[in-house]
């Protein structure tokens, strides 16, 4: 019940950010080609900006989310195909994927060094993850509210947590060129854009 409620919850909450986030998410995903995962696709608030040549396994753990992200696929210039499947055991063979994209869910996955390797391992040598992700803040004070608030925060927001470091956990799972490209600021959700390559060899 409570992942169908957040389902519901979070819908009306899309549809408001879509238009603010719309230049970011076509930053993330609109040169991407060939075979692309997407992990924690949601409600498909990405799809719209995926070019025509791509063809994304969009897949995302709460199943009360797909519905609108099948939705969100006809609709789609790229090949779409969605399914339900957890970031931590990812249900696909060993680099299955030219890239790899996930917006805004690596906050909420349980275990965020799992969620790295499994990306890691279906990766084809060479290639490329992009996220877009809230991170901890690097201002003392704040990073102590962002831990002071997380219990509560992620109790109704489908286990998302407020103070993670996402860059850290691709490090260890063995990315490289690991680099920000765009940040939005501070305050308590400060945003990144990231890229990161799993080695050619």
């Amino acid at each position: 019940m409570r992942r169908r409620l957040f389902a519901l919850v979070y819908g009306p909450f899309d549809r408001l950010q879509r238009r603010p986030l719309a230049r970011v998410r076509s930053t993330l995903v609109g040169d991407l080609s060939g075979e692309v995962l997407e992990i924690g696709c949601g409600p498909g608030s990405n799809f719209a900006h995926y070019p025509a040549g791509a063809r994304v396994v969009a897949t995302d753990d709460n199943p009360h989310m797909l519905p609108a992200a099948r939705r969100a696929a006809q609709a789609a210039r790229a090949a779409f195909e969605v399914s339900e499947a957890d970031a931590t055991a990812l249900p696909f063979e060993d680099a299955s994927f030219d890239a790899a994209v996930s917006a805004l869910v690596l906050c909420s996955v349980p275990d965020l060094d799992r969620a790295a390797r499994e990306v890691f391992r279906v990766l084809r040598p060479g290639g490329e993850f992009r996220l877009f992700e809230h991170v901890r803040s690097e201002h003392r004070l704040l990073a102590a509210a962002q831990r002071w608030l997380t219990p509560a925060w992620s109790a109704v927001a489908d286990g998302c947590q407020l103070h993670r470091d996402p860059l850290a956990a691709l490090h260890r799972a063995g990315f490289v060129e690991v680099r920000v490209e765009a940040s939005t600021g501070g305050g308590l959700l400060p945003l990144i854009v990231v890229r990161a390559r799993r080695p050619a060899a």
